[in-house]
Formats: C-alpha cells, structure tokens, sequence
C-alpha cells in the first residue's frame, strides 16, 4: 500500500470519529437554537470557556502521539505500554488544573464582560462539564494510544456509536419530557457527561480484553512517576499544549468578547464557530495521520521515507482546505439556514461565513505544518509564533477593529471584525509554519544523503 493511501485511509477514520464528536457540537447548537436565543447565547459562552480548557489539556496528551509511534516504529511494544502507564500521572494533574478552572468561572466572566443575565445559566453549564473533563481527558489518552499504534478504527467506531446516545440525552434534557424539567443549556452539558463516562468504560473494557494491546504489557503494576521520562512528556507535551491554547483561545475569545455586542451577535458567531471546527476536523484528520506515519518511520530509521511522507500529508491538506472553504462559501446561506430559525440569526450568520472561509484555508496548511513540526520536536517556535499573531494580530486586532476602530475608521461592530483579522493572522502563521517545516524537511533530507 502506498503512503498516501496508509494516510489517506488512517485519516479518513480518524474524520469519522472526530466528525461524530462534533456533531455533538452542532447538536447542541441546534438544540439550543431551537430553544431559546438565550440558551445559544450561554451555550455559545460556556462552550467557548470548555473547549479553551479541555483542549489545551488535552493538547498535551495529544502531543504524546510522536512518542508512542516512534516506538511502535522501533519495536519497543512494552516500553510503549510502560509510557502509556506513565502518562496517567500527566492526566490526573491535568484534570485537577482543569477541573479548578471550569468551577471557578467568575473571573473569565467578568474580564470579558459578559452580560449578567447570561452568567448564572454558563456557570451551571461549566460545571456539569467540569466532573465531565477527567473521563474526557482519559479516553484521549485511549485515542492517541490506538492512533500511535495506527488503529484508529476502534476509537472511531465508539465515537460514532455514542453520537446515538448523544443526541436524544440532548433534546431530552434540553426540553425536559418525562418528569424532567426543562433544562436549557445545562441539557446539552448534562448529555456530554453522560457520554463521556460511557466512552471511558467501553474504552476501558477494549484495553482490558482487545488481543491488539496484549504485546503491551498495559496491565502490568503502575510504576511510581518516573521523573525523566515525564520531563520528557512535558518538554514536548507543555508547549504543544500551550501553543493549542493559544491558538483555541484567540478562537474561543472572539464568542466572549462577541457576546457583549448582544444575544443576536453571539447566536450567529456561535453558528460561524461551530462551522468552523467542525471544517478543522479535516485537516486535523490528516495531521494526525501524517505526524503518527512520520513518526513510525522516524523511530524505525528512515528519515527519507519520514521527509516524503510529511510532504505528501503537506499537499493533501492544501487541495482539501482550499476544496472545502469554496463549497462553505457557495453554500453560506443555505448552511446557516440550517441552524436557525431566526431571519435575523441567519443573516448574519452567513455574512460571518466568507470569513470562516478564508479562515479554514489557513488553518488547514498550519495545522498540518505544525502536527508534524512536532514529530521533529520542534515546539517551542510555533508556541512563540501563535502567541505573537494569534493572540496580538487575530485576537487584540479584531478586538480593536471591533470597539475602537482602526486608524481614522469607526468602530465595527459586529462579529465579523474579529473574523477579518483572526484569517489574517492565522494567514500569516501558515506561510511562517509552511516555511519551517520545508526548511526542516530540507536539512532532513541533506542529512540523510
């Protein structure tokens, strides 16, 4: 089988899995919707602070993924299980960080000056969410396991299974039926944990009898925390996973310092986000693949094979990111459509999805740019790099652009300031990250001749 197709194939099952968790997403945005404006306005504010949290920690673990395929490559199955045992050290502190975070609120509220009234129903909403991170935190460490091995089917394969359970928990606890009363928001949050616990209890019984994880070793006794290695976890896993937070926050802060412009601003920009994660499932899909096979070639030996393979995963994701902004575009109108029922909602909603458009392009090329920029454990730049354009372009320059106006021109107030200028700044990270890794992949190959 040919490079592209291992890719092609591990990467399409990775998007099954990962597209059936954000429809867990989009069904709550509906939910919502349908709802109350209100409700999508909390929903849009406390997913906005849980994905800010849940995805910088899980970044961290994300970030082992290299690790374990190196290994794989090398042959060194019990080591692999042995640092599997190691990394739960690493889980269990970050759930207790994550866990804080999500139940103390308060402060992140009142910086960004959300609208009292919407508080009260955000704050429950995060902390339903907050005893649902530690299951949601250990079963991605049960993902980048199977995804280091390059068996991604059996997460995938749960993860689509449970969107079944998902979504009427959803519409259930959302609208209250059968002696439940009606839930709001807090629903979509109560269904979440519920699934999340599901998944780790079949995950945990696919560890336990799974004749794939038996060469590990996984259930031999859990060493005490071997220092060397976990410094090791965190030179690679701290600033991949601030880097993620960093370029999740300058994403997620727009809906809070959106939110202040009223519900119909947050309702049409929770619309224009949701799109756009759900987009960046793709080129995700494919970095993963291609940093998991860059991987396994790096630990057997073969830095040639690794090169290729990275350049392969490089012009794929260019052909699908450009593919995918163009049909978004086409079908702006339509798609918001699809999510509301409010003229005004709609409206809006597909004006702020030309910009989505132009934003999903450039994610797609960093994104992939810099998953395999860490197979090289190159982290450090990238992390320097999203805090400078991310956090200082995109995020303070849409804020300025939004509430003070830029230069002689008046304030624009509306969501699509901070579009504008979160696509322009992530524009230019993919032209620096793109640079970088044909810059590495050139030394590599220099090295190797």
């Amino acid at each position: 089988m040919s490079e592209l197709s291992t890719i092609s194939r591990h990467a399409l099952t990775v998007l099954a899995g990962q597209l059936a968790v954000m429809a867990f997403g989009v069904t709550d945005t509906i939910v919502a919707g349908r709802y109350a404006q209100e409700a999508l306005a909390a929903l849009s504010i406390g997913s906005a602070v849980f994905v800010s949290v849940y995805v910088a920690l899980m970044g961290v673990l994300q970030a082992l993924l290299p690790v374990w395929a190196e290994l794989r490559g090398a042959g060194a199955q019990a080591a692999m299980g042995a640092s599997v045992r190691q990394s739960l050290y690493l889980c269990a502190v970050a759930s207790v960080l994550g866990m804080a975070l999500l139940l103390s609120p308060g402060p992140i509220l009142s910086w960004t000056e959300v609208p009292p009234p919407l508080r009260a129903e955000v704050r429950t909403y995060l902390a339903i969410l907050a005893f649902g991170l530690p299951p949601a935190l250990l079963f991605r460490i049960y993902s980048t396991l199977n995804q280091g091995l390059g068996q991604p089917k059996l997460v995938t394969w749960l993860q689509v299974g449970s969107l079944a359970l998902k979504l009427p928990l959803s519409i259930w606890f959302t609208f209250g039926g059968a002696g439940l009363a009606p839930q709001g928001a807090a629903g979509c949050a109560w269904a979440t944990l519920v699934v999340n616990y599901g998944l780790l209890l079949v995950g945990w019984k696919m560890l336990r009898n799974h004749p794939m994880y038996a060469p590990l070793q996984l259930w031999r006794p859990l060493e005490r925390p071997d220092r060397a290695q976990l410094a090791r976890f965190l030179r690679l896993g701290l600033p991949a996973g601030l880097s993620i937070l960093v370029e999740v926050t300058s994403f997620t802060l727009m809906a809070l310092f959106i939110a202040r412009q009223g519900a119909l601003a947050s309702a049409a920009h929770q619309i224009a986000s949701n799109l756009a994660a759900v987009l960046y499932m793709v080129p995700l899909s494919l970095a993963i693949a291609t940093s998991a096979r860059v991987s396994y070639w790096r630990g057997a030996g073969n830095e040639r094979r690794a090169g290729a393979t990275a350049l392969k995963g490089f012009w794929l994701a260019t052909i699908m990111g450009c593919a995918l902004a163009a049909i978004l575009f086409v079908l702006r109108q339509a798609i918001a459509g699809l999510y509301s029922t409010s003229a005004e909602v709609v409206l809006l909603a597909a004006s702020l999805l030309t910009w989505v458009a132009a934003y999903h392009v450039a994610d797609a090329l960093q994104t992939l740019c810099v998953f395999v920029l860490r197979s090289y454990r190159i982290t450090l730049a990238p992390l320097v790099v999203y805090g400078v354009l991310l956090w200082g372009v995109g995020l303070l320059g849409g804020y300025r652009l939004a509430y003070h106006g830029w230069s002689a021109s008046a304030p624009w107030r509306s969501p699509a300031a901070f579009w504008a200028a979160g696509a322009a700044a992530l524009g230019m990270t993919a032209l620096i990250f793109s640079a970088l890794l044909l810059g590495v992949l050139s030394l590599q190959r220099r090295d190797a001749a």
